[in-house]
């Protein structure tokens, strides 16, 4: 709608001004606790994740250059397929054979959906499975770079430390594929209140993330994104007037069933673990009770007998 089919150099700024402002949230007005982390760790962990990180949001930005908002939407459904699929690759996942059934009807939903699209675009489809792609292995590495290291960064933190990284790699495609063409336009003008009003939902996004996962539960967050995916397929349609078709929405809609389930099951085993931890941890308090008062009662038959 702008014309401005730039996504590297779209991205690149939103990562500076979100880096940015992540920088004075943390070390100037002191919002955020910083994590403590060596550079080594650092290189270790956060670049590559960084690496993953800029390659899903140029291919995912790319593909709206192609694809409708609505079907964009539609597509990023596999999320969880691929999570699921990578997680069990590296080991992160048990493999069970309902949740592989529960995979296989969210992407014969995505197919359906696909089938049914007004304007289908290979080269779109393949940027958008692609980002899905390396989302999947940045979210699965994240597990097993950071977490695994008790590590937990938060989306502002995320900011400081992956942001800067993104840029850097985002610089070298940009240098060859989009700075030449760019060079070339002598009719662009950058537009502030355009990029900056563009780069303050990006943030916006992350600050509203970090303030909902603090102030809410996971149960919340799913709801949200569920809600987030229905209101954008219908303000592609309404807005946009991106074209939606009834296959289209039927498709999407089995898609849905499927991830709505997985997130209840992955809920429900997370309640199931912190009810486990919660009644061990009430065992081992009983149990130290109970050896004081061993102690105590010993301890007084001792003092009887003298």
């Amino acid at each position: 709608m702008y014309n401005w089919p730039f996504p590297i150099s779209l991205t690149m700024i939103h990562m500076s001004f979100c880096a940015s402002l992540a920088f004075l949230l943390i070390k100037v007005f002191k919002v955020v606790e910083p994590v403590s982390m060596s550079r080594d760790l650092y290189l270790s962990s956060v670049v590559p994740i960084g690496a993953l990180y800029s390659l899903s949001l140029w291919l995912s930005n790319s593909a709206y250059i192609y694809l409708s908002v609505s079907f964009i939407q539609m597509l990023k459904a596999l999320m969880p397929v691929a999570v699921y699929s990578i997680g069990v690759l590296f080991k992160k996942e048990g493999y069970k054979n309902d949740t592989m059934v529960n995979m296989l009807s969210i992407s014969f939903g995505v197919a359906i959906a696909a089938y049914g699209e007004a304007k289908f675009d290979t080269w779109g489809v393949i940027l958008q499975l692609g980002a899905v792609a390396f989302e999947a292995t940045r979210l699965v590495m994240i597990q097993i770079l950071l977490t695994s290291k008790g590590i937990t960064l938060n989306p502002i933190t995320s900011l400081y430390y992956v942001a800067p990284c993104c840029f850097v790699f985002l610089l070298v495609p940009w240098v060859f594929v989009e700075y030449p063409v760019l060079k070339e336009t002598s009719s662009f003008h950058f537009d502030f209140i355009v990029f900056g009003t563009n780069s303050i939902c990006a943030f916006a996004l992350n600050l509203a993330v970090f303030l909902l996962v603090g102030k809410t539960s996971a149960l919340t967050m799913n709801v949200a994104g569920v809600v987030k995916d229905w209101l954008l397929i219908a303000f592609s349609w309404s807005v946009i007037k991106d074209t939606v078709t009834p296959i289209n929405l039927f498709g999407y809609g089995l898609a849905f069933l499927g991830v709505a389930y997985y997130n209840h099951s992955k809920l429900q085993a997370l309640k199931a673990k912190e009810a486990q931890k919660k009644t061990a941890q009430a065992d081992e308090e009983g149990g130290r009770l109970l050896e004081e008062r061993e102690g105590e009662g010993s301890g007084k038959s001792s003092e009887s007998q003298d």
